[in-house]
């Protein structure tokens, strides 16, 4: 077999993402009754400030030959602030079930914030990325905020999924400057879906899936706010999927089932949730833990093999980082007992994201064994079911 060279597709969202928007339909567009009133975009950029990059590698066909292909991975990157930041923003996480890794957790525990982007790409390459998040962020605090990049140091968010079933994993593909592109072409508005960045190789519900996203508004007081959510989507069994509580699973069974993909739940999703809310981290974890919710919906129970790990971050209350700041320090925050709005939105925004992942992902060649597909989602059956 003849395998192309690795090529980089590197999708900026401000011009390809509008084209495949067009080109695509969204889980909405198919007749899909959400709950919750969504943001202008229906995405995590509803959240003024939020970019988002994509770094993506798809080359060679057929059988799999380990350091050439095929290649089906890639590298997003999600900045919270965008890039001409380096403010950090609160934030907590959660881990429903651990068979995974995201990198920079324990310091988000421990202090409630975050410096710099999150990442999100294949198993072994969470490695590559968060390195090169460190490389980056020393260049950008030195060029352009004038930082002493002597006293820099960085703890990156990196999470990761595995798609071993459709990429080479064990060849390494992805490499610093595919991370350092996501960050670099990072953008607001419409973002891309399905086969793209982190998400290129990822199944969710055995259909082909990936990177989905979706946000909603929501009032608390006399004040409404945005909650975005972006999911890498790679978990899930085809007969226990559903939504909205119809059996999707069941009406659309697998025809064409991997000999090499067992049928138990396997795989991993994490979950990025970005709020204009002023939240605490101890509150931010909370919301995370929602996100657990939203993808039950979906009919996982987060099997043993599965890592679902998520982040929650509010872009509230700006300010410098600690070290460059007074010593005493204030914020507003939402109070506790009227928080249980933004706590439903985020569950309606994880749900949605899901599905708007499958929508989203195209038929890809399988190479456990070669000659199988995963197949895309059939978009027009499913909007036949509603």
């Amino acid at each position: 077999m003849r395998y192309l060279k690795t090529t980089l597709f590197i999708l900026i969202l401000t011009v390809t993402g509008n084209v495949l928007a067009d080109a695509k339909p969204r889980a909405r567009d198919l007749g899909v009754p959400f709950k919750g009133t969504p943001g202008k975009l229906n995405a995590i950029t509803d959240v003024a400030g939020v970019e988002v990059g994509f770094s993506t590698l798809i080359s060679g066909d057929g059988k799999l030959v380990v350091g050439e292909g095929p290649v089906r991975t890639g590298v997003t990157a999600i900045l919270p602030r965008g890039k001409k930041s380096v403010d950090p923003v609160f934030a907590g996480w959660f881990s429903q079930n651990g068979n995974g890794e995201m990198t920079g957790t324990t310091w988000v525990e421990e202090s409630g914030q975050l410096w710099g982007p999150v990442m999100i790409t294949n198993t072994h390459s969470v490695g590559v990325v968060r390195d090169a998040v460190i490389a980056w962020g020393v260049n950008q605090t030195d060029l352009e905020h004038n930082v002493d990049t002597d006293e820099w140091w960085g703890l990156p968010v990196a999470g990761e999924t595995w798609d071993g079933w459709l990429n080479d994993l064990n060849g390494f593909h992805v490499k610093p400057e595919h991370a350092f592109a996501a960050l670099d072409i990072s953008r607001s508005g419409p973002v891309t879906e399905g086969n793209v960045g982190g998400g290129t190789g990822m199944i969710a519900y055995q259909f082909k899936a990936g990177t989905g996203t979706a946000s909603r508004r929501f009032v608390i007081g006399d004040q409404t706010y945005t909650i975005g959510a972006l999911v890498q989507a790679n978990h899930g069994r085809r007969a226990d999927f559903q939504i909205l509580g119809r059996a999707i699973g069941a009406l659309m069974p697998l025809t064409d089932p991997l000999p090499a993909l067992p049928q138990k739940e396997m795989g991993s999703i994490i979950v990025v949730l970005i709020t204009d809310a002023p939240l605490s981290g101890l509150s931010l974890r909370q919301v995370a833990k929602r996100a657990a919710i939203g993808i039950g919906r979906g009919g996982t129970a987060g099997g043993n093999s599965s890592g679902d790990i998520f982040l929650a971050l509010s872009t509230a209350n700006p300010g410098p980082m600690p070290q460059h700041a007074g010593a005493v320090l204030t914020k507003t925050e939402i109070n506790g007992e009227m928080i249980d709005p933004l706590y439903m939105a985020a569950v309606q925004a994880v749900e949605e994201s899901v599905v708007n992942a499958i929508v989203a992902g195209e038929d890809t060649p399988s190479f456990k064994p070669a000659g199988h597909i995963v197949p895309g989602i059939d978009t027009a059956q499913l909007k036949a079911l509603f």
